[in-house]
């Protein structure tokens, strides 16, 4: 089993915009007020070209398989960033790559100043969220920043 982490590429687009949806379909999210209706869906690395923000990709055995990331969402607090875009296949689950992903994650807003991580989740994606609770982030009873996913009624917050 082979696992490379690596920062988005242009021709990862329309791969993860993929990813992103099966895995909202997968676990019956919602899709509107969500990433999964988001106009920056399949032009990702559009997104992510700042030095202030970062989306790494997954691959196992060579194919893409996820991505998790950090950006400063409009509108949060100052120091403030999001954890963004955290999604896996179901084959890329449990054998350790959403660890990598989430602390490798953490790592680039540590060493980039930020100090406080966000993130906005829903019930459907309830292990996900358990996993969130775990690596100590807390919930918080309403929305930081503009994100412009409506349907998110989960939020948490890391102090890092």
């Amino acid at each position: 089993m082979e696992i490379k982490i690596r920062t988005i590429e242009e021709r990862d687009n329309l791969l993860l915009g993929e990813i992103i949806q099966e895995v909202f379909e997968e676990h019956k999210a919602p899709k509107t007020g969500t990433m999964y209706d988001d106009p920056a869906l399949f032009a990702l690395s559009d997104s992510f070209k700042s030095e202030n923000c970062v989306l790494f990709v997954a691959e196992l055995n060579q194919q893409i398989v996820g991505c998790c990331g950090i950006f400063p969402t409009a509108g949060l607090p100052d120091n403030y960033a999001e954890l963004v875009k955290f999604y896996l296949l179901k084959k890329a689950r449990g054998i350790g790559i959403g660890k990598v992903l989430m602390e490798k994650s953490i790592a680039f807003a540590k060493d980039y100043g930020y100090k406080n991580i966000y993130l906005e989740s829903f019930p459907s994606f309830n292990n996900a969220v358990n996993i969130y609770l775990k690596q100590g982030f807390k919930h918080i009873s309403k929305p930081l920043g503009n994100s412009g996913h409506t349907s998110c009624n989960i939020w948490l917050v890391k102090e890092i």
